[in-house]
C-alpha cells in the first residue's frame, strides 16, 4: 500500500513537470525560445550599473581579476572562441570576497560586442540593454 502512494506520488510530480515544461514556463535567465532574458543598464543594481560604465570606458577596474578570460563553461552564453569573453566583479554589499554578481563582456575589451550581468555566480545571466 505504502509502495503504491509513494508511486503514485512519483508519477503526479513527473507530470506536473511535464505539464510545466509545455505550458512555457521559463527559468531564471533564459526565454522560452532558449534565448537569454534581458536587464536595462537603467535596471541593473547601482555597483551593476557603475561597474558596466568601468567597462565601456576601459577602466580602470579595481579588482585584479577583472577583464580576465571568461571561459563560459557553463555554456548558458552563445558558443564563442576561447578569449571573446571578459568577466567583471559587481561588488556585492557586504561580502567579504568579491561576491557573487559579474558582468561578462563578448568582444574587444575596451568596445565590447555585448555584455550579459549574472547575480548568482554564472547559473543564469541576462542580456545587458541600453
Amino acid at each position: 500500500m505504502w509502495c503504491l502512494k509513494r508511486l503514485k506520488f512519483v508519477v503526479a510530480v513527473f507530470l506536473l513537470g511535464a505539464v510545466v515544461a509545455s505550458a512555457g514556463v521559463q527559468t531564471r535567465g533564459s526565454a522560452p525560445d532558449g534565448t537569454l532574458a534581458v536587464i536595462s543598464a537603467a535596471d541593473l543594481p547601482r555597483h551593476g550599473a557603475q561597474a558596466y560604465e568601468l567597462i565601456l570606458r576601459g577602466g580602470p577596474f579595481p579588482h585584479e581579476k577583472d577583464g580576465l578570460v571568461f571561459a563560459n563553461r557553463e555554456r548558458l552564453l552563445p558558443s564563442q572562441n576561447r578569449g571573446y569573453y571578459r568577466e567583471y566583479t559587481v561588488m556585492t554589499p557586504g561580502s567579504r570576497d568579491r561576491g557573487a554578481r559579474r558582468i561578462v563582456c563578448g568582444g574587444q575589451a575596451k568596445a565590447p560586442d555585448i555584455c550579459f550581468y549574472s547575480d548568482d555566480h554564472y547559473a543564469s545571466f541576462r542580456k545587458i540593454v541600453p
